[in-house]
């Protein structure tokens, strides 16, 4: 396997994006959201594919934002909600680029798929799903949402409201009932299924499939949906500034013990 973070290939008309930090769950850094920004902006310009599907290597799709590396200088603005708004603000340019590529982009989901990587993947237009798939973004435990909270256009408000108030998670056949994905499918087929799915739509001429999806995108920012995704930044990036219980005991004990020991503490508490 190569070391590069993001891989990029085509078969026919479909050009493939491949995260590739397993040994991570494919978390976020910051050098595999600039790896992602780059192949976006390849795949969705490659003059020979009209469909894009967002994969990834190992036993999860996306563990979300790369919480556990320590940053020192980020001690010194932890408090600043100005500060926290400006290193929000690129991570949701980040999340939306596959909603608004020309192409459709189609996410094939194994494992955990949360926080930003279950963002991530209801930005994409299609998602296809792992029967151990998991979805959720429980960072509201730790007193954190966001920055895209895209859930409410997706699965509507009520299913939104409980899995962002609660941050439980949900398997793949709850989130195929509550409309998260469109299809749940056997681990061990899940790649050659996308293949599948992706090559069919391939089928429709990339012009239809570039009409359609700017049709669906415009109806949607006229009903207020890229200025709700500016909005939610614009409420939530204070929070990462507050000082709230939870939130300290769980930087606290990721500090001392590490991040497993942080989210088993606080996980734990929801299991009573």
């Amino acid at each position: 396997m190569t070391d590069e973070l993001v891989l990029y290939e085509t078969e026919g008309l479909v050009g493939t994006i491949t995260m590739n930090r397993p040994e991570k769950l494919n978390a976020l850094s910051k050098e595999l959201r600039e790896a992602l920004v780059s192949a976006f902006r390849r795949a969705d310009e490659d003059a020979a594919t009209s469909v894009v599907v967002l994969r990834a290597e190992g036993r999860s799709f996306c563990a979300g934002y790369d919480i556990g590396g320590v940053d020192p200088s980020r001690d010194s603005w932890r408090h600043d909600a100005l500060r926290w708004h400006a290193h929000l603000t690129p991570q949701l340019e980040f999340e939306m680029m596959p909603w608004y590529m020309r192409k459709p982009v189609i996410a094939s989901v194994q494992g955990h798929a949360v926080g930003g990587g279950c963002e991530l993947a209801m930005y994409c237009d299609l998602t296809i799903a792992a029967e151990n798939a998991k979805f959720g973004e429980p960072e509201v435990r730790f007193s954190n949402t966001g920055p895209g909270l895209v859930m409410p256009w997706i699965i509507g408000y009520k299913r939104a409201r409980e899995l962002l108030y609660f941050g439980d998670l949900i398997d793949a056949e709850t989130a195929l009932r509550y409309g998260m994905i469109n299809a749940v499918v056997p681990l061990e087929e899940l790649r050659e299924a996308t293949r599948k799915y992706a090559s069919r739509l391939a089928l429709v001429s990339p012009e239809a499939l570039v009409a359609t999806k700017l049709s669906i995108n415009r109806g949607a920012d006229l009903a207020g949906f890229r200025n709700a995704m500016q909005a939610g930044l614009d409420v939530v990036a204070p929070l990462y500034a507050a000082k709230t219980e939870a939130g300290m005991t769980f930087k606290e004990i990721t500090k001392e013990k590490g991040l497993g020991a942080a989210l088993k503490w606080r996980g734990d508490q929801f299991k009573k």
